[in-house]
């Protein structure tokens, strides 16, 4: 999820925690645990600095070690145990299950989204992304906000976010049914396909689709059970050339394929290097496919420059590869 949707779920863990009696009892403790549910809430995005280096490492990483489950173990004892030295008089079992609660919660609610994370590691690096949650859920933020502007206005706080959790509980199940018949009306729509993309948007009933079957790749949008097909590409094997083979040893090029399950190729001249382009297909947003992996190879066949990432322009791309045509 969001930094946004995370810091109101932390907020409203809090109000949970005044169901303990010794939190609600003792100010040292509830003021301790306030602050580790509140940090515990966030800490896994951690990694998000990871973007100061470059995005290659950020791609690969982000959601990687630091929701995985030593992470989840490790996290809310740091925080309890830095916590004791400022709140000695802290209870630290009260505060340790409260900020495990957090941060458990943290790393749950992500995998319902489209991006996911490597919750299983070091069991398995496969990323698990249930894609029925968008990133930024407009209904689940809301719904976080009225309680809690319902608990500064003197509800009974543990009945209300408890009441609020039920509802929340309810929408995802709602979630499941509603991705269940988009991706049954794909099937209906490309009734061979072999491999189904489909992700939640901001909108309840729009839902991006990408799917595969052994010629093509096909684009487009759900709105309910109406299905859009938008593009359709040739599905052709990437070929075995030197070019190909020097850009895919190339760092963007790795993290890209790493992070995406299905894309198209492109190789073209641009002056006189090769360009070999990934194109991710889920992310399709006016016609335009803005996550993309690009490499400058040279006749030696070697990576001149590349670059992985959003970009939403031919001209920004160029400016990120520090790459002038033809000059």
């Amino acid at each position: 999820m969001d930094t946004g949707t995370h810091i109101v779920m932390g907020a409203a863990i809090c109000g949970l925690t005044l169901a303990d009696p010794v939190v609600a009892s003792d100010s040292a403790t509830m003021t301790a645990v306030f602050i580790g549910v509140v940090s515990g809430s966030l800490i896994p995005d951690v990694d998000t600095v990871l973007k100061l280096r470059n995005n290659a490492v950020y791609i690969r990483n982000h959601r990687g070690i630091t929701h995985s489950v030593p992470a989840v173990l490790l996290w809310p004892l740091i925080i309890s145990v830095l916590l004791s030295f400022i709140f000695p008089e802290a209870a630290f079992f009260h505060l340790w299950a409260w900020t495990f609660l957090a941060v458990f919660l943290h790393v749950f609610v992500d995998i319902f989204n489209a991006y996911g994370t490597q919750a299983l590691r070091p069991f398995s690096n496969q990323w698990v992304a249930i894609g029925v949650i968008n990133t930024f859920d407009p209904i689940i933020f809301a719904l976080h906000i009225i309680a809690i502007i319902a608990w500064m206005f003197g509800a009974e706080p543990v009945l209300t976010f408890s009441l609020m959790y039920i509802v929340v509980f309810f929408y995802y199940l709602l979630r499941f049914a509603v991705k269940a018949a988009v991706k049954q009306a794909v099937r209906n729509t490309i009734p061979d396909a072999d491999d189904i993309f489909i992700a939640p948007t901001m909108h309840f009933f729009q839902w991006r689709v990408a799917a595969s079957n052994k010629n093509c790749h096909y684009v487009g949008r759900a709105y309910g059970r109406s299905v859009n097909i938008y593009d359709r590409f040739e599905r052709e094997p990437m070929p075995k050339t030197p070019y190909i083979d020097a850009a895919m040893e190339d760092k963007n090029i790795q993290a890209f394929v790493s992070f995406s399950p299905i894309y198209r190729w492109s190789v073209s001249h641009v002056g006189h290097l090769y360009e070999v382009r990934l194109i991710d297909l889920r992310y399709r947003s006016k016609s335009y496919y803005p996550f993309v992996a690009v490499a400058h190879i040279n006749e030696d066949m070697e990576v001149i420059n590349s670059y992985t990432g959003w970009i939403f322009s031919e001209d920004k791309l160029r400016k990120k590869l520090n790459f002038i045509p033809n000059s």
